[in-house]
């Protein structure tokens, strides 16, 4: 039997560690076969999207949430039956006061080399939750080898303890119905647009990237007459001065703000965007960044942290603290778009995105699993 904590997973909008959470539940579920079962356990009851429950696949619903990790979960853990062999937690903490085996996932350590950008509630849950599940998971999951690295320092655990399992690409083409026509008018876009996407936060660069922005504009001026920055994201944290930025650097009539979007619409943003900026001054993987490849869309990102290891020889690579290098970066992508370097750079993106599948991440995620729960029965 294998548990999992679902929370993160059963929700809305997914964005980040919920699109993880969820993308690794639902390969679980097409990857089964008759040796294991599952139970998930959720604050509410299970979305329309979530796989079925089955008589190997059953969802346990747990209320009141609140004070879900420390106490509502564990006492599930220890009093339902059967019991489980393993308990997998898709997010930064595991549930307490089990002796169970855990396994758990960690995205990234941002919090701990850019504090500053953080709330201190959130902070504080980060830095000390973090290092406790840490310490006393099985393994930990995480997204690429620069999180491996980073987590391996930060918490001074055995390589072998981290694993790296890429996320994959979800395919929404097959859901897409409009065309740029549409997808203008729906969201009031100008014909030509750079696309940004992710959580409103101070680690993303919104802010640079609007000065950035503006900067391109004045340097290409014969062909930005109109050309808009769309940025695509959820409301996250401390996202005051990147909604205020826009005036600041006299592009308020420039730069969209579009708030969360469907799936299957992003997939048309994507594919008709000049190019995909993510600038981010930490990522753990930066998964738009696959998503714009697969799109056919240049990506202009940064030269830190793990956005080299996912785009590889597609990417048109910036100083993330330099606007003038984030500007020539722009200016870059949207000249050869359409001439021979652009194309040769587009093809090398979406041989790149390949490489990246859920099933992939889900089957390596179910070994683990299973090894953990065989040491723990």
């Amino acid at each position: 039997m294998i548990a999992i904590d679902g929370y993160e997973a059963n929700v809305p909008e997914r964005v980040g560690i919920g699109r993880y959470a969820y993308e690794i539940l639902r390969y679980l579920y097409l990857l089964h076969d008759t040796h294991h079962t599952y139970r998930i356990y959720l604050p509410n009851s299970p979305l329309s999207d979530m796989p079925p429950e089955t008589p190997w696949w059953q969802y346990r619903i747990l209320q009141p949430k609140k004070l879900w990790t420390l106490f509502r979960l564990p006492f599930a853990l220890a009093s339902d039956r059967p019991k489980a062999d393993v308990i997998f937690s898709p997010t930064h903490y595991i549930p307490r006061f089990t002796r169970l085996r855990r396994v758990m996932s960690i995205m990234d350590v941002s919090y701990l080399h850019y504090p500053e950008l953080f709330k201190p509630d959130d902070l504080y849950q980060l830095t000390h939750w973090t290092a406790y599940s840490a310490a006393h998971a099985a393994r930990i999951f995480t997204i690429s080898e620069f999180s491996k690295g980073a987590i391996i320092k930060a918490y001074g655990v055995p390589s072998e303890k981290v694993v790296v399992t890429y996320p994959g690409l979800t395919n929404h083409k097959s859901k897409i119905t409009m065309i740029k026509q549409d997808i203008a008018r729906k969201y009031n876009l100008s014909d030509h647009y750079i696309l940004s996407v992710g959580t409103l936060q101070p680690r993303k660069n919104f802010v640079r990237l609007t000065e950035a922005f503006s900067l391109f504009l004045r340097e290409n001026k014969q062909k930005s007459v109109d050309m808009d920055l769309v940025i695509v994201g959820k409301k996250g944290w401390l996202y005051e001065e990147i909604l205020a930025a826009p005036a600041r650097f006299g592009v308020a009539d420039r730069v969209k703000f579009l708030d969360y979007v469907p799936d299957e619409d992003l997939s048309v943003l994507y594919k008709e965007a000049l190019c995909l900026a993510l600038p981010s001054l930490y990522e753990g993987f930066g998964l738009p960044v696959l998503e714009s490849m697969a799109m056919g869309c240049p990506v202009v990102v940064s030269q830190v942290s793990s956005l080299p290891e996912i785009a590889g020889e597609a990417g048109i690579y910036v100083d993330p603290k330099s606007t003038q290098s984030i500007a020539n970066g722009l200016l870059v992508a949207v000249r050869e778009r359409d001439l021979r370097q652009g194309k040769d750079r587009i093809a090398r993106g979406l041989a790149q995105a390949k490489k990246f599948t859920w099933e992939r991440a889900a089957k390596e995620t179910l070994n683990i699993l299973l090894n953990v729960g065989r040491a723990n029965a």
